[in-house]
């Protein structure tokens, strides 16, 4: 694949998908080191008809992805915006206890947001970003004046739609080229077999070590790398995904509970959650929006446009 010039090469392409029209919005890198010298990364996007606001929308992302799974979406909404790379995620440091729920992430999310936006936020969290989200709102509610979750519930089955996505993570982590990674996420059916998607999200995901090999960002694929490998051999491995999965449910529940904030509920028509999930949360949280979009479990991905249109409408 072509190197782009820079992380944002890709915005002009994205706009004409999102339907945008006019100067593409400010984007810029941020960068904050945290009290145990970890550093916290996200993006902020600023429409040129609003040079001097601050953000008024947060994205926190899922498990395996980046702040930057969100452009599409950023671009349709057309206000002012943040996107912070989970730990363990993009240029955000990993965390050498693996511990990956939203309780945890929480903190270091909540810092960002104090650093980088200067009022609440409606604060939309997809997958691992929606429960983190819930544990933003329930945990520091001056910040969240409305919270949107996209296709998560606590304690979804951890084997159901994630499990070919730790398939395709736990399979080598390196290559000698992007062009290796392409490859095999098509071979996987990932991104509806559109190359240029796939290789967009792969430049995402990915860097190039001093070696010259390239590597996942995210701490995920080691996790399920090793997950893997000890399975192979009847050794125990790290915390992957399936442990992560398992303490998901009671804190997260307690989470969305104390939420203050108008809660909404995304759930993607082809996405993890079942309808017993969202008769769960209905029952759950009945005062709660649950809104159904014709999307798979990256909502924000399949339906950006509509996504947005949500968001703005709030």
């Amino acid at each position: 694949m072509t190197e782009p010039e820079n992380e944002f090469s890709f915005l002009s392409a994205q706009a004409v998908d999102a339907g945008a029209t006019g100067p593409l919005p400010r984007a810029e890198r941020l960068f904050r080191t945290l009290a145990d010298g970890r550093t916290l990364s996200a993006l902020r996007y600023t429409p040129a008809t609003a040079p001097t606001a601050g953000p008024a929308v947060t994205f926190l992302h899922g498990a395996g992805l980046n702040a930057h799974t969100w452009d599409t979406t950023i671009l349709a909404l057309g206000l002012p915006a943040l996107a912070i790379d989970l730990p363990g995620h993009g240029d955000s440091s990993w965390r050498e206890d693996a511990a990956y729920v939203g309780r945890v992430l929480a903190p270091d999310i909540v810092e960002g947001i104090r650093a980088w936006a200067d009022g609440p936020q409606v604060l939309v969290g997809h997958s691992l970003g929606g429960l983190t989200a819930a544990a933003v709102a329930a945990s520091a509610p001056e910040l969240v004046r409305d919270l949107v979750v996209v296709d998560i519930t606590p304690g979804i089955d951890p084997n159901g739609g994630a499990a070919q996505l730790r398939a395709f993570f736990a399979g080598p982590t390196d290559w000698a080229t992007r062009d290796e990674v392409v490859d095999r996420a098509l071979a996987f059916g990932l991104g509806g077999g559109a190359r240029a998607k796939v290789a967009r999200g792969v430049f995402f995901n990915t860097r190039v070590r001093p070696d010259g090999r390239v590597e996942w960002k995210h701490h995920f694929a080691r996790l399920a790398h090793d997950s893997a490998a000890s399975a192979a051999d009847g050794s125990t491995a790290a915390a992957g995904p399936d442990a992560v999965a398992a303490v998901l449910g009671a804190a997260g529940w307690e989470d969305l509970a104390a939420v203050t904030a108008p809660l909404t509920l995304v759930r993607a028509e082809r996405g993890f959650l079942t309808d017993d999930d969202e008769w769960q949360f209905r029952a759950r949280l009945p005062s709660a929006r649950i809104v159904r979009m014709d999307a798979g479990h990256n909502v924000q991905e399949d339906q950006p446009q509509t996504l947005a249109a949500l968001v703005r409408s709030i």
